[in-house]
Order: C-alpha cells, then sequence, then structure tokens
C-alpha cells in the first residue's frame, strides 16, 4: 500500500535552516508530481512547494519563495524540503502528499517549530 513518511522536523531558531525528508512506497515514485504542505494551528493546511516528476518545474508558495528548496531522488523514493531563513510563521506541521485520480495519500506529518 501506499506509504509517505517525512522526518527532520524540530525546534529551530529564526533565521536557522532545516532540511525535510519524505521516503515513498507503494507506487512507482518516478511516475508521479509530489507536494509538500503544511498546517499551523488553527490554520487550514496549504500547498508550501510542488515538484514535477522529472524534479522541473517547481512551484512555491509566495511566502517560501527564495527561502524553500523543494528536491527529489527518485533513486530512493525520497523527496527533500530545504528550508532557509526560517520564520517563527513558518511553525506548522508538515505533510507530503502524492495522487492520482480521486485518490490522494498523505504522510502523518514531522512538527517544524521555529522560536528563539
Amino acid at each position: 500500500q501506499v506509504q509517505l513518511v517525512e522526518s527532520g522536523g524540530r525546534l529551530v531558531q529564526p533565521g536557522g535552516s532545516l532540511t525535510l525528508s519524505c521516503v515513498a512506497s507503494g507506487f512507482t515514485f518516478s511516475n508521479y508530481e509530489m507536494s509538500w504542505y503544511r498546517q499551523a494551528t488553527g490554520a487550514e493546511r496549504e500547498l508550501v512547494a510542488r515538484i514535477s516528476p522529472g524534479g522541473t518545474p517547481r512551484k512555491y508558495a509566495d511566502s517560501v519563495k527564495g527561502r524553500f528548496t523543494v528536491s527529489r531522488d527518485n533513486s530512493r523514493n525520497t523527496m527533500f524540503l530545504l528550508m532557509n531563513s526560517l520564520k517563527v510563521e513558518d511553525t506548522a506541521a508538515y505533510f507530503c502528499k502524492v495522487g492520482w485520480g480521486s485518490l490522494t495519500y498523505w504522510g502523518p506529518g514531522t512538527q517544524v517549530t521555529v522560536s528563539s
């Protein structure tokens, strides 16, 4: 079955950097667009970044452009999110997502907390 497992979230100071990983299994990873979403407490889940099957094109939310970079390693069935210049408002649970047709799969999420 499809599984997505995020990791890498932790407490980090403002201005710091962090890399999240999403390991996928149960489907042909290299065939599908992958996405990162985040959800802050009391807020709706929002798209952070999206990456095409081959690595380009990539799309970013305006709030993270120039600070976050999404990438993937199809040989390792893994997607990454490099987050630089982190801000307090980046605090959220981060999720990876894949979908096709009417099906959508989410990982359990990893918590990123940006605080001094």
